[in-house]
């Protein structure tokens, strides 16, 4: 059994952006120390004139030791394989892991990164140029989903074949694209590309509308729910009642990052939705929808399975980060503790990633 984390990530330095085009380098982002309201003083990412996404703090891996006894999950990584300054390093700790295959993933883009085209597609182009990189030296073991600038969709498609020829296994995007929803007919030439290129979308966490953004981060104690999860949940409820998999029935989906507890009831509810606009659910069920979830180790995944069925799971670590999705050895929990039969845990490890992804 190949083991394929469906959800790692790297973690963007300013050494980054040494990929960016000479003649895009007027966009290159920069760090800026900054002080809100809920943060104290800490560095930012300042983009197209504007501060955008928090930079992660760089923690030792003593603090990390001390914050995984706190919260009960191992979020220990060194900052070298994170960052991928080493990638020897990064491959290392896999083999510890027992982690065969990473699919890994931004941290920088879960936030709108640019408000202009040009800006946008720079910076993407950098991003996607240092992954191509990292999985040049990851001996077939890094694999990665391509940015893809939807401010200008030429070169969304560019990137996407780009990506295609360096190891990329899947296009990402937001569940909030600017002002857009991504079951908005704008998208179609880029889920025709993804077609092609026989690439999956994968709809990680995020959210590109600022206004959105504003609202949850002035008002709720628990901002990441309301910004980032929730909106990637209801994503999913949207391609079920969307004529997305009549339009594009061979379009794969990855649902990334916001756990997979919730899917029993966003399946039922639009099941009954179906029913009430005289609609025929299909005899494929969740299946027919080309949909996979990643689940967390804390999911009831055999309950889940009764409506998603067996092949739609996956599972990921969330590497490199230290939110509540984070688990950096989730595949040994999962494997321990999940209580399934082993030619489902070998679906969740194996073989429904390698679908998702077409690895």
């Amino acid at each position: 059994m190949t083991v394929i984390d469906a959800d790692a990530h790297v973690l963007e330095t300013e050494e980054t952006w040494e990929y960016m085009e000479p003649s895009d380098r007027r966009y290159r982002p920069q760090v800026r120390t900054v002080s809100n309201t809920r943060f104290a003083e800490q560095e930012f990412w300042f983009i197209d004139g504007k501060v955008r996404r928090r930079k992660p703090v760089s923690l030792t891996e003593q603090q990390l030791l001390a914050q995984s006894r706190k919260i009960g999950r191992n979020v220990v990584t060194s900052a070298e394989a994170r960052e991928m300054q080493d990638v020897s390093l990064r491959l290392n700790h896999m083999d510890k892991l027992g982690i065969d295959i990473e699919v890994l993933h931004n941290t920088i883009f879960i936030e709108r990164a640019a408000d202009s085209a040009a800006a946008e597609v720079a910076v993407y182009r950098g991003w996607n140029r240092w992954m191509a990189d990292v999985w040049n030296q990851g001996k077939g073991r890094l694999r990665w989903t391509c940015m893809a600038p939807t401010l200008s969709l030429s070169d969304a498609l560019s990137e996407i074949r780009f990506g295609k020829e360096h190891g990329a296994v899947g296009v990402i995007l937001r569940p909030f694209e600017g002002e857009r929803l991504l079951v908005d007919p704008y998208f179609y030439p880029l889920y025709e590309e993804a077609v092609r290129q026989d690439m999956p979308i994968i709809v990680h966490i995020g959210n590109a509308n600022e206004e959105f953004m504003s609202l949850y981060s002035n008002h709720d104690p628990a901002p990441a729910f309301g910004n980032f999860m929730a909106p990637t949940v209801v994503l999913c409820h949207q391609i079920l009642l969307s004529e997305l998999p009549v339009q594009f029935p061979t379009l794969r989906w990855g649902i990334i990052e916001a756990g997979a507890q919730w899917l029993p009831w966003v399946i039922g509810e639009a099941e009954r939705r179906f029913s009430v606009v005289g609609k025929e659910w299909p005899a494929d069920g969740f299946g027919a929808f080309g949909i996979w979830v990643t689940c967390q180790t804390n999911n009831d995944v055999r309950y889940i399975m009764q409506y998603s069925g067996e092949d739609r799971i996956v599972i990921g670590t969330d590497y490199g980060h230290t939110d509540i999705a984070s688990e950096v050895d989730a595949i040994s929990v999962f494997r321990e503790a999940s209580g399934l039969e082993p030619y489902l845990v070998e679906k969740v490890l194996d073989d429904n990633p390698r679908a998702l992804y077409a690895i």
